[in-house]
């Protein structure tokens, strides 16, 4: 009986220790990068380790947020998460909508905010499991809580994939237009956006027809949503 209360002793202050130090590394970790820029990721690792299909050339070059045209910048806030400058990580009413989608509907439809993707991308792996979303939910608590909305969209904006092998910004601008990511157009930026949701199905070059209709969508919103809600972006800062 004392030997079984004592190895049961013994397990939990291994567990507190593995815990703490998990908390430690996670938090050091998002501080680190709120000023050094990341020079690989998770998800970048896992598609290199398990491609869904052959990369032939893997593109990527970090440039500063003042470095991405904000046409793009307001596409994908407008395309992924338009309420970026409000919210704390969690879009509640997104993720209420979500859930009653889903409730009537096969298609699953997701609510994952900005600094949730970006979360994602670095630190996480791609299962849908409770302890995959809980460990990016507590990532982005931390990166809201250390880093502001200006730090987050660069980081998202030179991680993203924007299509096989390609990461980021200015690798996407280069390839596709044969630019910078600075001299990017809204309609360049919009197709851009388009295929965030899924960028080995979806195409640029040639524009799919749903490529074309969701940028379109994705201008009207940009319209709506007007250089002010970038400069609340930057201004949170």
């Amino acid at each position: 009986m004392r030997a079984s209360a004592s190895l049961g002793r013994r397990v939990l202050r291994w567990a507190g220790k593995i815990a703490l130090t998990g908390l430690l590394c996670s938090v050091g970790s998002v501080a680190l990068l709120r000023f050094i820029d990341p020079p690989m990721w998770s998800w970048r690792i896992e598609r290199a380790m398990f491609p869904p299909a052959k990369i032939t050339q893997v593109r990527h070059e970090w440039v500063d947020l003042a470095s991405i045209s904000k046409e793009l910048q307001l596409a994908v806030i407008a395309a992924e998460d338009q309420r970026f400058a409000d919210h704390n990580g969690f879009d509640m009413n997104a993720i209420s909508a979500a859930f009653k989608h889903n409730q009537r509907s096969e298609r699953v439809r997701g609510a994952s905010t900005l600094s949730q993707q970006t979360a994602k991308n670095l630190f996480m792996w791609s299962d849908r499991s409770f302890l995959r979303k809980g460990l990016e939910a507590w990532f982005t608590l931390l990166m809201e809580l250390g880093w502001d909305k200006a730090r987050i969209l660069e980081v998202y904006l030179n991680i993203v994939e924007f299509g096989p092998g390609i990461y980021g910004a200015e690798a996407a601008a280069r390839t596709y237009f044969g630019k910078p990511a600075s001299r990017l157009t809204r309609y360049e930026s919009s197709l851009l956006a388009a295929v965030l949701p899924n960028p080995w199905r979806y195409r640029i070059k040639p524009p799919s027809p749903y490529v074309q209709k969701r940028s379109v969508w994705i201008r009207r919103q940009m319209g709506q949503l007007g250089q002010i809600t970038l400069n609340r972006v930057h201004q949170a800062d």
